[in-house]
C-alpha cells in the first residue's frame, strides 16, 4: 500500500485512519485485493497505538472494504466498491410549498452578550442535579420497558402528572385519556392539522402572531389567513368564513403579551360552535403570571368540546426537551394518537419518565414557583428601564410570560440589526407581522440576568441615539 496517512493536527486517530483508508479504497488508490500493512507494522509508521490501527481496520472489514485471512493478512475486497461522480445538479424537487418556509435560525454561536430573545427560559437555573439523578435512576432500574418503543400517547405515569398538573394551575379539566404527550406547539399543531384539514382547507391565525404553526399549515397546503388583534384579542368578526381552524393565544398573546377578555373568549367560543370550527388554544407560558388571579383558558369556558389545549414544558424547563402536551376532546384523541405514531411514533421514554418523577415528587412545581419570581424581577426591573425610550417606544400592558413589547410609530428594524451586530440581540414586532405591519420592539427576559438588563439597554439607547431609531 503506497498511500499517506497524514494525521497532522487530527485528536480522533482512529477515525482519522478509518476516513482516509475508505477514502484511497473508494478513490481507486488502493487497488481491490492489495494488501494493507499489518496493524503492528503501520501503527510504528503513524506513531499510534496498535489498537487504533485495529480499531480502524474492524471497522473497515465490518463496513465490507476489507477481508481478513488468518494467516496471510488483511486485502481489500476483491469487489471494488466505486465512488459515483459527484454532482451539484438536480432534478429533483420539493412541493413549491416549501420554497416559502424559512430555513430554521442558525445555532447562536458565540452566544450574544445581551439576550433579549423571547421564549427562551434561564438555563443557567435548570435543575440539573435533579434531572440527572432522576434520568440515573430510570437507566440503573434495569427498565426495559423503556427503553423500547413506547405509547404514541404518551407514558401513563406522565399523562396522569399532566392531567393533574393543568387541572390545579389553570383549571383545564381532563382526565389522562385526553393528553397526548408531544414534542410541542408545532408539532401538536401538525397533528391537529393532519386529522382535521385536507390541503385548501382554510385555517386562520393572529396577526401579529407566533410564525411556526402558520408555516406548519401552510407547507401541507392549508390556506392561512392572518387575521388582526386588537386590545381584546383576536377579532373574531375577521375570522374568514370557512375557517376550519383557529389558532390563539389567548392568556398571553405572542408577541403582543396582551390577555384576551372573557367577552371576547366567549364571543370566540360562540363562533367555532357556530362555524363548525376548532380553536388550538396554546397556553405557552401563563405558569409565570404576576398580578391578579390567573385568567380562564377557552378550554375552561369550553362546553361543546371545541378547544384543544396545548402545552409545553419548553419555558418552564428547556426547549431541549422537546417534551409538550395537548388535551383534547376525546372524539379527536384516537386520530391524534394514529398520527402520533404514524409521524415519529412517540417521544423519549427516559425522558417522559424522569418529568414524571420529578412531577410527582413536587419539583416541577417547586421548580415554577422559584422561577416565577426570578422572572418577576426581571419583568418589573425592564418595565421600569423602558420608560428612558419613552421619547420612540410605548411598553403595552402584560403581566405574565418571559417577555415585554413596546409599540412605535417608526420602523426599528433597522434598529435591530444593528443592535444585534452590537451584541444586543432581540426581536422587531415587524418579524411576528403577516400583513398587518407593527412597528415596536419585543423584549424577552428569560436568557438575560437581570445585573445584565440595565447595560444592555445602556448598549440599545445609545444606538438609538446614533440616529437609527
Amino acid at each position: 500500500m503506497d498511500v499517506h496517512i497524514d494525521l497532522t493536527g487530527t485528536r480522533g486517530h482512529r477515525d482519522a485512519i478509518y476516513r482516509q483508508l475508505r477514502a484511497a479504497i473508494l478513490d481507486g488508490r488502493i487497488r481491490p485485493g492489495e494488501a494493507l500493512p499489518p496493524t503492528r507494522e503501520l501503527a510504528q509508521r503513524l506513531t499510534v497505538s496498535r489498537t487504533t490501527v485495529s480499531a480502524a481496520y474492524d471497522r473497515l472489514t465490518a463496513e465490507g472494504f476489507l477481508d481478513g485471512r488468518v494467516g496471510a493478512g488483511t486485502f481489500v475486497t476483491a469487489s471494488p466498491v466505486t465512488r459515483p461522480s459527484a454532482s451539484l445538479v438536480s432534478d429533483v424537487r420539493p412541493l413549491p410549498e416549501w420554497d416559502a418556509v424559512p430555513s430554521p435560525p442558525a445555532p447562536f454561536a458565540p452566544a450574544p452578550e445581551f439576550d433579549f430573545r423571547p421564549g427562551v427560559p434561564d438555563l443557567t437555573r435548570f435543575p440539573f442535579d435533579t434531572w440527572r439523578r432522576l434520568v440515573t435512576q430510570r437507566l440503573r432500574a434495569g427498565q426495559a420497558d423503556l427503553m423500547t418503543y413506547g405509547d404514541p400517547q404518551g407514558l401513563a405515569s406522565l399523562r396522569a402528572e399532566i392531567a393533574r398538573h393543568v387541572g390545579v394551575s389553570r383549571d383545564v379539566r381532563a382526565n389522562p385519556d385526553q393528553v397526548v404527550v408531544t414534542a410541542g406547539a408545532q408539532q401538536t399543531t401538525d397533528l391537529v392539522g393532519r386529522v382535521l384539514l385536507r390541503p385548501g382547507d382554510l385555517a386562520a391565525v393572529e396577526d401579529p402572531g407566533y410564525p411556526p404553526p402558520r408555516l406548519v399549515l401552510a407547507a401541507r397546503g392549508v390556506r392561512v389567513a392572518p387575521v388582526p388583534v386588537d386590545a381584546a384579542g383576536i377579532v373574531v368578526s375577521a375570522i374568514p368564513a370557512g375557517t376550519r381552524l383557529v389558532y390563539v393565544t389567548p392568556s398571553h398573546q405572542y408577541p403582543l403579551g396582551l390577555s384576551m377578555s372573557l367577552e371576547r373568549r366567549l364571543e370566540l367560543l360562540d363562533w367555532a360552535a357556530r362555524h363548525d370550527a376548532v380553536l388550538v388554544e396554546d397556553d405557552y407560558d401563563t405558569e409565570f403570571r404576576y398580578t391578579g388571579r390567573p385568567l380562564e383558558p377557552l378550554h375552561s369556558l369550553d362546553s361543546r368540546g371545541r378547544v384543544v389545549y396545548v402545552g409545553s414544558f419548553s419555558k418552564v424547563l428547556s426547549p431541549a426537551l422537546r417534551l409538550g402536551f395537548l388535551v383534547a376532546p376525546p372524539s379527536l384523541v384516537p386520530a391524534l394518537v394514529k398520527a402520533r405514531y404514524l409521524t415519529d411514533w412517540h417521544a423519549p421514554n427516559v425522558e417522559q419518565a424522569a418529568l414524571a418523577a420529578f412531577m410527582a415528587e413536587g419539583g416541577f412545581a417547586r421548580h415554577v414557583r422559584r422561577m416565577r419570581k426570578v422572572y418577576r424581577e426581571r419583568h418589573d426591573l425592564l418595565s421600569r428601564s423602558l420608560a428612558s425610550f419613552a421619547d420612540f417606544l410605548t411598553p403595552l400592558p402584560s403581566s405574565a410570560g418571559l417577555h415585554l413589547s413596546a409599540g412605535s410609530s417608526s420602523d426599528l428594524g433597522p434598529l435591530v440589526r444593528r443592535a444585534r451586530h452590537a451584541g444586543v440581540r432581540l426581536y422587531s414586532l415587524g418579524d411576528f407581522a403577516v400583513s398587518e405591519r407593527r412597528h415596536g420592539l419585543v423584549f424577552g427576559y428569560g436568557a438575560v440576568a437581570a445585573e445584565r438588563i440595565g447595560p444592555g439597554l445602556a448598549r440599545l439607547r445609545a444606538l438609538a441615539d446614533e440616529g437609527v431609531a
